[in-house]
């Protein structure tokens, strides 16, 4: 992602780690949808929202285009297709998703992505911590993952938050609907149990796919991964807020550490 126009030159580590704190805190930032007449307000971090064009344009071509297609993840997809949709975006073309391509194709394109991601979305070194929130129960659990989705680095935070708030959207069509005519409107089954199953194992990984040992998981984690993935879905609009407590925390800190950070930040608000 680019910095903005106005960004601070020369930021130290320290400072940045401060302020990639401050990136998930404003609820208006969480939701998509834009009020007419409005400009979308500032974020105190200058580091522009990082998700990788591929994930944002399957996410949204789904969201509208396939919705209501039952079984979407599961119905089998063109391999070819996939394959010449994956080369053009590896080319860095700018690839125009519309109502003529397959929403399967698209959903397997979004799949095979997470996948194959060099790190995990969740990164590798973070595994264990987060299957180890499977056993705890409500507020504690909320918590713990809250905490751990603030040491993401912010691309993986950005994409897993993009990512979620679709998993919800299509969750939220999984039972069949009426229209205002009563006409039945097909769901498309994929429960959010049936989301983190499949995508689960590619979002979560012990081991990098084609390496020794990988995909040798046994029950205890499959099911681990899977409950963790259902409460990130569930709950994911709360744990991408950081609490006022935090966030004055912080600027506490960098007031004592880096006040010219502050007056630049109290300037973009």
């Amino acid at each position: 992602g680019a910095m903005s126009v106005d960004s601070i030159t020369d930021l130290s580590d320290n400072t940045s780690k401060l302020l990639e704190a401050l990136q998930l805190s404003h609820p208006h930032e969480l939701d998509p949808r834009r009020i007419p007449g409005k400009k979308k307000a500032l974020s105190l971090n200058p580091i522009t929202c990082q998700v990788p064009r591929i994930v944002d344009r399957c996410c949204t071509h789904i969201e509208t285009h396939g919705l209501q297609t039952v079984g979407i993840f599961r119905v089998g997809s063109s391999k070819k297709r996939v394959q010449q949709l994956r080369e053009e975006f590896d080319k860095g073309l700018d690839v125009f998703l519309d109502e003529h391509q397959s929403v399967h194709d698209v959903a397997a394109l979004l799949k095979e992505f997470l996948r194959d991601m060099p790190d995990s979305l969740i990164p590798r070194e973070l595994y264990g911590a987060f299957l180890s929130t499977a056993t705890m129960e409500g507020p504690a659990q909320l918590g713990a993952l809250q905490l751990l989705l603030f040491l993401l680095p912010p691309c993986h935070s950005d994409t897993l938050h993009r990512l979620l708030r679709f998993l919800g959207e299509v969750a939220r069509h999984a039972e069949h609907s009426w229209d205002p005519d009563g006409r039945e409107i097909p769901g498309n089954k994929m429960t959010v149990s049936n989301l983190a199953t499949v995508f689960g194992p590619n979002i979560l990984q012990k081991e990098k796919p084609g390496e020794k040992d990988a995909g040798g998981l046994n029950f205890e984690d499959s099911a681990a991964i899977i409950l963790v993935l259902q409460r990130l879905i569930e709950h994911h609009q709360a744990l991408f807020m950081v609490s006022p407590e935090m966030q004055c925390d912080v600027l506490r800190r960098l007031f004592q550490t880096d006040p010219d950070v502050i007056d630049y930040l109290l300037r973009r608000k």
